[in-house]
């Protein structure tokens, strides 16, 4: 959810100063925490949209000069793996 923090995705209400005193009962309970799992859901699809653009954005300026494919066999240099 955009505009919300953490700690209200998290425990449901907004972070308050002092003492703050809750009385739920079951139903407010229920009601609770189905808005709780459906903000973790909203959360959850934003930060996938989110993962995928920056995979897009980065992806843009990559390239693959040498034509390398997947399972290609190639050998390695070892000049700069140091090993104990």
């Amino acid at each position: 959810m955009i505009g919300h923090t953490l700690f209200e995705l998290n425990f449901g209400r907004h972070l308050w100063k002092g003492d703050l005193i809750i009385k739920t009962g079951m139903s407010k309970l229920e009601k609770f925490l189905k808005e709780l799992q459906g903000s973790w859901g909203v959360a959850k699809k934003s930060m996938k949209i989110a993962k995928e653009a920056m995979k897009r954005q980065f992806n843009k300026k990559r390239r693959n000069p040498q034509g390398l494919k997947v399972g290609n066999n190639m050998w390695l240099k070892t000049k700069y793996i140091h090993l104990n």
